[in-house]
């Protein structure tokens, strides 16, 4: 059934690959989009490779799975971090994140509308990021982020009459992945001042953020749509320095 099958892309490592286990130990089946397989061994996952910032290859891997294996349950988790200070930006970085951010999250929901009507029922979550309030050196990033709750908002209204939610996950600083690992080294004296400043003292862990994806993709949880959930330890109501 569809119903117990969600897509999820960026699944091989941290807050994916964690949200990838606790899918399959509530019985669902996962199909996995990004360039390296899940790291599971899991009968219940499924993994094709595709690069997310190609807008060929990304439309053809969505399009090709909601002919085998559709879903009604999505999840766009993958992401990129480019730092620069903005005189170094180029328009490049700010295409390849348009794309994967953004791109790619209107294909993978445009492949899957029709079993969603089918099914009479979807559930959409978007990976954004607390660095929507404001972070320097991501202007590719927050960038692209930020432009992920306008599309989590307008889905919402305009897929409601089919009783798809669409709804933002805002992660803060977590720890465990490659994304956060690659710009503050993990047991550094960065990473420890960076979490006595977290007003709940410590880092995020990728089940943190997980927990939050899972209700969203809830079939129970079909009031809660258009909304931006921070999971962030208190840092969107506060100030944080990387």
């Amino acid at each position: 059934m569809s119903g117990d099958r969600v897509w999820l892309t960026g699944a091989s490592s941290g807050i994916g690959a964690c949200l990838v286990d606790m899918l399959v130990e509530q019985g669902s089946e996962v199909i996995c989009f990004s360039r390296r397989p899940a790291a599971t061994d899991s009968a219940a996952v499924k993994s094709i490779a595709v690069d997310l910032t190609d807008p060929e290859a990304t439309r053809q891997a969505f399009d090709e799975a909601a002919g085998s294996v559709p879903a009604n349950r999505l999840v766009h988790n993958a992401g990129v971090i480019r730092e620069r200070p903005l005189p170094e930006v180029t328009q490049e970085d700010m295409d390849a994140l348009a794309r994967l951010h953004m791109g790619a999250a209107v294909a993978m929901v445009q492949a899957s509308l029709d079993c969603m009507r089918e099914a009479g029922w979807g559930r959409i979550v978007l990976m954004s990021s607390r660095a929507v309030v404001g972070l320097a050196k991501r202007t590719a990033y927050a960038s692209t982020k930020a432009g992920m709750l306008g599309l989590a908002r307008t889905w919402a209204l305009e897929l409601a009459p089919l009783k798809v939610t669409a709804n933002a996950i805002l992660p803060g600083p977590i720890a465990e992945t490659e994304m956060f690992d690659d710009v503050v080294r993990p047991g550094s004296e960065r990473a420890g001042k960076l979490a006595s400043s977290i007003p709940i003292g410590r880092l995020g862990r990728p089940d943190d953020v997980a927990r939050a994806a899972l209700f969203f993709l809830d079939r129970g949880n079909g009031f809660v749509t258009g909304q931006a959930l921070y999971v962030c330890g208190g840092t969107s109501v506060g100030s944080l320095t990387l």
